[in-house]
């Protein structure tokens, strides 16, 4: 079904979930340590990467960062802890799923469906520029211009701006936008939003006191709009 990459530096898990998702259709690859996968990621492009966060050489969080660095490859995150706040931390790091252990490899197959799944609708639904007064955004290169000026974003920021670029003119509220992007959905996270929309207005050239495209309703949510 997928070609994935494992990063996991216990020898029984890793063996034991390369096997049974193998026996589920993908094409396992695995290393133990994160230098070793950040390589394989740039040098042989999976489809998706399966990260444990304690490795022996690197942070787990900061293997999510290097990767992101170089690929936009899928990454469903192990980890131990489940409050709201580590992972929304992971979320906004760059993760787009995560699963608390222990887990099953049941679980992680249906987790790699998902991904894979979300990746394939959003490619098919979202094959047209969108131009919303000078602001252009192109969902296939994954790139944005304000005025003809390229616009460097993170991979969130453009998420974000993305899924209001869905709705253009209607208000989406911050609890559809948490489980769109962040796929958190529980309220709770309003921060996490608040601090993205800002960051994104920076490089958009606007204010939220003075907005050119992001419009915020008081208590409702927030719309992408022309200010005129």
């Amino acid at each position: 079904m997928a070609r994935v990459l494992l990063i996991e530096d216990d020898d029984a898990i890793r063996m034991s979930l390369g096997k049974s998702l193998t026996a589920a259709g993908h094409v396992v690859s695995a290393v133990a340590a994160g230098a070793d996968g950040v390589a394989a990621v740039a040098r042989d492009k999976p489809e998706v990467l399966l990260l444990d966060l304690g490795l022996p050489d690197l942070d787990g969080r900061d293997v999510l960062a290097m990767v992101r660095a170089v690929s936009d490859v899928p990454v469903i995150v192990a980890t131990a802890r489940d409050d709201d706040a580590s992972v929304v931390r992971l979320l906004d790091a760059g993760a787009d799923d995560y699963v608390i252990k222990p887990f099953s490899a049941a679980q992680m197959d249906a987790r790699i469906r998902a991904v894979l799944r979300r990746l394939g609708q959003e490619q098919q639904g979202e094959s047209l520029t969108v131009e919303v007064g000078g602001l252009r955004i192109d969902p296939r290169s994954r790139e944005v211009t304000v005025d003809g000026r390229p616009v460097e974003l993170t991979r969130k920021e453009f998420d974000l701006l993305l899924a209001l670029s869905r709705r253009p003119g209607a208000v989406v509220s911050k609890r559809e936008l948490l489980a769109e992007v962040w796929g958190l959905p529980w309220g709770g996270g309003d921060r996490t939003v608040d601090v993205h929309l800002s960051w994104l207005r920076r490089k958009l050239g606007e204010t939220a006191a003075a907005p050119r495209f992001l419009h915020s309703v008081r208590g409702v949510g927030i719309k992408l709009a022309v200010d005129r």
